[in-house]
């Protein structure tokens, strides 16, 4: 399924949809995949727990923070799938940034922890057939078939990849 068939979609949608280019589901998956092999752990380190601006979250938490929502995100997800029929509440990112204990890990831990969940992810969107990729998923405050988790996960991850792009790659200096 192509993100560009995908109708009736909350406004942040747009942006994902940008985001991943009209790319079929898998592809924008395994794109997402690559783009977290090519990270450059060394330039990473030498950036360490700089922030661009005083209160941002450094590296370390925004990769945590991708792991933590592309979890909950594939936890919807196998809601929606499986027909379990309740609806997830929302949650909060900057309590969960908080309480992360992210800065105490290394960038190669987080790295890795992205890349294993990212790899499950995969699997996961992988194993669910058309019709449950069209299941109409309903959340809190909207509405959006279930394709378009992953095309969520895969948006999310280049939003903060091109953060940390603009951002903090300019700190190796």
């Amino acid at each position: 399924m192509s993100n560009q068939e995908i109708k009736n979609n909350p406004a942040f949608l747009e942006y994902v949809y940008q985001l991943t280019a009209g790319t079929e589901l898998t592809a924008a998956l395994d794109l997402s995949l690559s783009a977290i092999n090519q990270l450059d752990i060394a330039q990473f380190k030498r950036i360490g727990l700089k922030t661009y601006e005083k209160d941002k979250w450094t590296i370390h938490k925004i990769l945590q923070h991708l792991i933590d929502w592309e979890r909950i995100w594939c936890f919807r997800a196998i809601i929606f799938a499986r027909g379990e029929g309740s609806i997830p509440d929302a949650h909060d990112q900057e309590i969960m940034g908080s309480n992360s204990n992210a800065d105490e890990l290394s960038i190669e831990q987080l790295i890795n922890e992205l890349r294993i969940v990212r790899q499950s992810t995969i699997m996961m969107f992988e194993s669910f057939n058309e019709k449950i990729l069209e299941t109409n998923c309903k959340f809190f405050e909207y509405e959006m078939p279930l394709s378009a988790i992953g095309f969520t996960v895969a948006a999310h991850q280049i939003h903060h990849f091109n953060v940390i792009k603009e951002r903090y790659l300019p700190l190796d200096r």
